[in-house]
């Protein structure tokens, strides 16, 4: 009786240790997020924090590991290296095209016409989709951009051939 309540405390024991690394063997799916500067359907802009969520774990080019990848936009699209000077103040403007903007050095903020204000260093991700907007009654449209402290900014654009849309904050999921 002795020797089976030890085979059955083995085998729970071997069960939960099987058990527990079958499930670190599953990774969980990560989440990202990034910043919408959007425009609604009155011509005005705001800035809404969304999420990456289609991820898949697999590899880009064999025989590279497996990574987790979420394609958001497949066509033509124009890769930008931009260093705004020290003090750099782009005034309200629109977003020359849909465009993905990361900063890789130094802060800067975005401010939509909504008065919404954010601050983004290093990694962050912004996604500028503000062309449709309206002047408001101030004369701003667009989006208020600028550095934050006394240093450039460095940042990498990435702009799409993407139609911009209307009334569609976090559509890139």
């Amino acid at each position: 009786m002795k020797s089976r309540r030890v085979t059955v405390a083995l085998a729970t024991i071997m069960y939960l240790a099987i058990g527990a690394s079958v499930a670190k063997a599953v990774p969980q799916v990560p989440k990202a997020a990034y910043w919408h500067n959007w425009t609604d359907s009155k011509g005005v802009t705001h800035l809404t924090k969304c999420y990456f969520h289609n991820y898949d774990l697999k590899t880009m080019s064999k025989p590279a590991g497996p990574q987790w990848q979420d394609r958001l936009s497949e066509g033509n699209a124009t890769v930008i290296s931009t260093i705004q000077p020290a003090h750099w103040n782009g005034i309200w403007h629109e977003d020359p095209k849909v465009q993905w903007i990361i900063p890789l050095k130094g802060t800067w903020f975005v401010e939509a016409m909504d008065g919404t204000r954010v601050k983004m260093g290093p990694g962050e991700i912004s996604l500028g989709e503000d062309q449709n907007s309206i002047p408001d009654a101030a004369g701003k449209k667009g989006h208020l951009a600028g550095n934050v402290g006394n240093g450039p900014v460095t940042l990498m654009v990435v702009q799409l051939s993407a139609i911009p849309t209307i009334n569609q904050p976090c559509h890139f999921k």
